[in-house]
C-alpha cells in the first residue's frame, strides 16, 4: 500500500486512466462486433457505415495513448481488408467463388 501522498494521488490517478482505458478498448470492441455482424449479413453498405464509425474510434484512441498507433493501423488495415472481399464477393458473385475454390 502507498504511504506517501504523491503515491496515494498516483495510485488514484492510475486507477482513473485504467478504467477510461477499458471503456475506450470496450467501445472498439463493441464497433468491431457490429462490423463483423454487418461483414457476415452481407451487408455492404451498413459495413461500410460500421467501419468508419471503427476507423474514427480507432484513431481517437491511438491518439490518446491507449493503444499504439501501429495496433489501429493494423486493425484498421485487416477490418478494411475484409469488406473489400466481401465487395469483391458481391461483384464477383458465384464465378469468383469457384475459381478460387
Amino acid at each position: 500500500m502507498a504511504h506517501s501522498l504523491s503515491a496515494k494521488k498516483r495510485v488514484r490517478q492510475n486507477e482513473k486512466r485504467r478504467a477510461r482505458n477499458r471503456a475506450r478498448k470496450a467501445d472498439i470492441r463493441g464497433e468491431v462486433k457490429t462490423f463483423t455482424a454487418a461483414i457476415t449479413a452481407g451487408d455492404v453498405t451498413k459495413a461500410e457505415q460500421e467501419l468508419k464509425k471503427v476507423v474514427v474510434l480507432l484513431d481517437r484512441t491511438a491518439a490518446k495513448n491507449t493503444i499504439h498507433k501501429n495496433a489501429a493501423a493494423r486493425k484498421r488495415s485487416r477490418l478494411t481488408k475484409r469488406l473489400n472481399a466481401l465487395k469483391a464477393g458481391k461483384a464477383g458473385g458465384a464465378g469468383t467463388k469457384a475459381a478460387t475454390a
